[in-house]
């Protein structure tokens, strides 16, 4: 889950070094970068309300910051304790967890999954009995980009148990391990291993054995643990052209792909616990050297490309377990990024200058959580001296340039006007499902048809006519980002049978996994 925006406020700012960290030496990066200027830099060029930076160094928090507000308009500050949703980042917590089971001896990695979840089903028979618990970490099952998100973002009712239903009528795009395409349905399954072995729900075991050892207090497992709500980052959408507050996702059937809450202070004792190679700050064991090595082992490549590559002399990339990792400007570097709509957090590691960065937001702009951490950490590896805001947003400018090309070579020819005038809307109005996301209604009203998916209150819109059978659904909640083309299908007889779907933007997030869906009626209008 991916999603990034732009608005500009005043910038304020409260440091805290850890009382535990020496004095910086001389040659320290810190002492010749300016990481206030940086990212006041960064918030007005992205225009993000608020941001909070950590650098761990050899296990102390040696830098720790908040920039801005929690929210646009309002004057609560950010700090170093400000709790945001920290997304996907939550994926290294499951691979965590199961590996701490492994190190325990009740799961291994390359156990089958249907062995420990019977009702584990894909829709290959063989996939599915070939399937292992490292399969479900690693972004390699054949499914395509983002495939099923519309199970839980936006928020929706569907439980746990209906994602591992719904997983079978997921068509593949590609053969089994064959190729990297990223997947947050699969940690949710990878989640449910945990009650299956222990009898505990993964929110339970991550509280008691990676957040309380940590003492990462106030950090939680999903919003809705949170008991004291005083210092919470809100979520920012561009909306119509306006960075506005949203209502925070609460993906709590989501939870082991992305619904941890945490801040700065917190992170950096879950990342020194990394870079200790599983030892936690106090001494205390978390997991075996032999796991934390694991879940940094490459296990589906992504191969580097693009102007960053070519700039930090990047030569290889890979998912590993939770992780992404790559080569850096001679060192390896462990990373990840997180977002959900309205806030997108960033961790980055290198592992041999027991170096941590975190970065995070509470805007849709993952390139300003770039530009800071790209700048902090080849500060620390050596880098030539660059200017990461001034380079993202030249990368931002060409992105959306290749963007607006993709837009206008996929969008239709419109209808005459005569021709849309003597539409008739009432053959498309009735009920719709599909196989695995559900029902789907189009009514019609005074203004026209809309289009209204089940269990969720956000997906639902007017249909715009561009010619017929061919629509546009503009969805009322502005901050998605997503309008969709919906395309009609007809019988034999002139009847329509169904619709599929595609976003209108190649800049939608891929969460909004339109193009997996394939409706069927069910029910014409007026039919129960």
């Amino acid at each position: 889950m991916h999603r990034y925006s732009r608005f500009g406020v005043w910038v304020w700012a409260v440091l805290v070094v850890s009382p535990l960290a020496p004095a910086l030496a001389a040659t320290d990066p810190l002492k010749k970068l300016d990481i206030d200027r940086l990212v006041e830099r960064t918030m007005t060029a992205y225009q993000v309300p608020g941001i909070a930076v950590g650098v761990v160094k050899d296990g102390k928090l040696v830098y720790a910051k908040g920039f801005g507000v929690r929210e646009a308009g309002k004057p609560d500050k950010v700090d170093p304790d400000t709790l945001f949703q920290i997304a996907s980042n939550t994926k290294a917590f499951t691979a965590a967890a199961l590996a701490i089971l492994v190190d325990e001896g009740r799961i291994h990695w390359d156990d089958k999954v249907i062995d420990y979840l019977p009702q584990f089903r894909l829709y290959d028979p063989w996939v599915t009995r070939e399937f292992t618990i490292r399969d479900l970490l690693t972004h390699r099952s054949g499914l395509g980009l983002g495939a099923g998100d519309l199970l839980f973002f936006p928020q929706t009712d569907f439980t746990r148990q209906d994602v591992l239903h719904a997983l079978r009528f997921l068509k593949p795009v590609t053969s089994f391990r064959s190729e990297f395409a990223y997947d947050n349905n699969l940690y949710v399954v990878a989640g449910e291993i945990i009650p299956a072995v222990t009898g505990k729900s993964w929110e339970d075991f991550v509280t008691e054995r990676i957040l309380a050892p940590l003492h990462m207090t106030p950090c939680v497992a999903t919003s809705e643990r949170l008991t004291d709500r005083h210092n919470v980052a809100t979520p920012h959408s561009l909306v119509e052209g306006r960075v506005t507050a949203v209502v925070p996702d609460n993906i709590t059937v989501g939870a082991a792909a992305g619904g941890i809450q945490c801040n700065v202070t917190g992170l950096a004792k879950w990342e020194a616990t990394h870079l200790a190679h599983g030892t936690s700050p106090d001494g205390l064991q978390l997991f075996s050297r032999e796991r934390g090595a694991e879940m940094w082992s490459p296990q589906t490549l992504e191969p580097p490309s693009g102007k960053r590559a070519e700039l930090t002399r990047t030569h290889f990339g890979a998912y590993a377990l939770g992780w992404g990792v790559e080569d850096f400007n001679g060192y390896e570097r462990v990373s990840h990024s997180g977002g959900l709509q309205g806030m997108v957090t960033y961790q980055s590691l290198i592992p041999e200058l027991n170096l941590g960065v975190i970065v995070l937001t509470n805007a849709e702009e993952g390139y300003a959580f770039f530009s800071i951490a790209m700048q902090i950490t080849e500060a620390y590896t050596g880098g030539p001296a660059r200017d990461w805001v001034a380079l993202t947003q030249a990368m931002k400018a060409e992105r959306a340039g290749s963007q607006a090309d993709s837009d206008a070579k996929r969008a239709p020819p419109a209808a005459s006007g005569p021709e849309l005038a003597a539409l008739n809307l009432q053959p498309y109005v009735g009920r719709y499902t599909d196989a695995w996301r559900g029902e789907a209604t189009v009514s019609r009203g005074a203004s026209g048809l809309e289009l209204t998916f089940s269990h969720t209150a956000k997906l639902s819109g007017p249909l715009t006519p561009i010619r017929p059978n061919l629509f546009v659904v503009h969805w009322r909640d502005r901050s998605l980002n997503a309008d969709a083309y919906v395309r009609f299908s007809e019988g034999f007889d002139g009847q329509v049978t169904g619709f599929t779907m595609e976003a209108v933007s190649a800049s939608t997030d891929f969460s909004f996994d339109f193009q997996d869906l394939d409706f069927h009626r069910i029910a014409a209008a007026g039919a129960p």
